[in-house]
């Protein structure tokens, strides 16, 4: 058995087994990922900068719509990048389902203990 490791004239471009069309649709899938993913960046960076913390029901908004886009991009990372994307629906969501819960619960307790110290100085005599 010959080592992949050891064969000196080994380039990518050799070892491709795909059409050129086949690598225009891969190049452009990599640059929609990009793009993507820099545009909702962009996105949570300008809200960053524009929104100032304020004690309404707009600074909630604002909190939550970036939980929301964060956890859209870490979902698109894993559908692209961990090529989970073109598996099967049925194994996507076993996948999938245990992160979505556990991020469920981060939520629920930063919700129901996040405030918790604000009460603590009532209680102490």
């Amino acid at each position: 058995m010959e080592r992949d490791d050891l064969i000196v004239n080994d380039s990518y471009a050799m070892a491709t087994h795909h059409s050129e069309e086949a690598g225009a649709a891969i190049r452009k899938k990599i640059w929609l990922v990009t793009a993507l993913l820099t545009l909702i960046t962009a996105v949570e960076v300008g809200m960053g900068v524009v929104f100032k913390r304020s004690e309404t029901f707009t600074w909630t908004a604002i909190k939550w719509t970036f939980i929301v886009m964060t956890l859209v991009k870490a979902a698109y990372i894993v559908l692209v990048f961990m090529h989970l994307g073109d598996e099967r629906r049925n194994l996507k969501r076993a996948v999938i389902a245990p992160y979505v819960m556990f991020i469920c619960y981060l939520i629920f307790i930063a919700i129901t203990e996040g405030f918790g110290h604000l009460n603590s100085f009532n209680t102490l005599h």
